[in-house]
């Protein structure tokens, strides 16, 4: 059974208040472009002498997996519940959706005009970190993106007089067209943990054929296989940027012996080319109709939870009773729930549906 320790840290400082908080019913879990969160109760016989270092809004929990730090968040809340403390913690950016541009622009670090949305969402956090008592000490990637936002015409401003909460702000530039994905890591420097945020542009993670997921290896509960064709599609409608005539319309589809059916693709895309390739994405992710949005697993050679990563495309195979599925899906997060006594350690990915290898001639195959 993995070993796990919960570490209780000063916000500010990265001091070390706590080494091994004996935390149960802990859940916790990264997300993309989200902050992740925690879930954990204290026991009765901590509760008094522990408490007070619980100061919700000014201290961070870790998880540390086999002396690996998995998780990081600030703790928002530990309210009594009769005997027990339960906590909840959110990972650090959710800190953002605490704080507001207070001077307009970032601070002079706008308005922007055709700017990268990275450089936008490393502005904030160096915004929100200058300002006293506001330096949590994350580190953002310095990772590009080809995505603009702002134009001559309509910069990209925040005004002093209406102050933008700045955890919208990075929002607003993670949907941004073929932009960028972003999630939290942390890790051990020495005795402190390095908070920091992973860009991904246009997207975070890569195909693993490193991993699988098979029914009786890695696999366990009852997983559920759903054939819903609400948003099955064989043909896209993709509608790019302008009005009336002007508006560039492209179709891709593809004929597979099944009713027609279609999907409408709004875009903001100027680009002819862009807008086909966009549109063809979307027809080939519509395409597979069985989906996936759950799946609960073990720690296994196959698969060990410390090689998981968000955004990563994974192979699962299940032999089931009631179902059988063969196809890749895409991890947007995943809940752990360390084990407690006889009760094994469990992760519980949460799913969406990906495209399947291309064939030699750049089409997957029909469903």
């Amino acid at each position: 059974m993995a070993d796990y320790r919960y570490i209780v840290v000063r916000a500010a400082t990265g001091d070390v208040l706590h080494w091994n908080l004996p935390l149960s019913e802990v859940e916790y879990g990264p997300e993309i472009s989200g902050p992740g969160s925690l879930k954990a109760t204290l026991p009765t016989a901590f509760r008094r002498s522990l408490g007070d270092a619980l100061d919700a809004g000014d201290t961070v929990l870790l998880v540390e997996r086999n002396a690996r730090l998995d998780w990081g968040g600030l703790l928002w809340r530990a309210e009594p519940e009769g005997n027990t403390l339960p906590v909840e913690a959110s990972g650090f950016t959710s800190y953002l959706h605490r704080r507001f541009d207070l001077h307009g622009n970032l601070g002079g670090r706008g308005p922007y005009i055709e700017a990268d949305p990275c450089e936008v969402i490393r502005d904030v956090w160096a915004y929100a970190q200058a300002q006293p008592d506001g330096d949590l000490g994350v580190v953002v990637d310095d990772t590009k993106s080809k995505a603009k936002t702002g134009t001559a015409k309509d910069p990209y401003t925040t005004s002093k007089t209406d102050p933008r909460n700045l955890g919208e702000i990075v929002d607003e530039m993670a949907e941004i067209d073929d932009g960028l994905e972003w999630s939290e890591t942390v890790a051990w420097r020495g005795r402190r943990a390095e908070r920091r945020i992973i860009l991904g542009a246009p997207r975070l993670g890569r195909r693993r054929e490193d991993l699988t997921f098979t029914t009786g290896a890695n696999v366990v509960g009852t997983p559920h296989v759903i054939k819903d064709a609400d948003s099955y599609a064989q043909w896209v409608i993709g509608l790019g940027a302008g009005e009336g005539k002007k508006r560039k319309v492209v179709v891709d589809g593809v004929r597979n012996g099944r009713l027609r059916l279609e999907h409408r693709l709004e875009t903001s895309e100027k680009d002819e080319a862009k807008l086909k390739q966009r549109a063809r994405r979307e027809r080939l992710a519509r395409q597979v109709l069985p989906s996936l949005t759950e799946l609960e697993i073990t720690d296994h050679p196959a698969a060990p939870i410390e090689a998981l990563r968000i955004g990563d495309d994974v192979r699962i195979r299940l032999f089931e009773p009631h179902t059988e599925y063969d196809g890749w899906c895409r991890i947007v997060g995943w809940t752990v729930r360390p084990g407690e006594g006889e009760t094994a350690e469990r992760v519980t990915l949460k799913l969406e549906r990906t495209n399947k290898p291309e064939d030699e001639t750049g089409e997957e195959e029909e469903q």
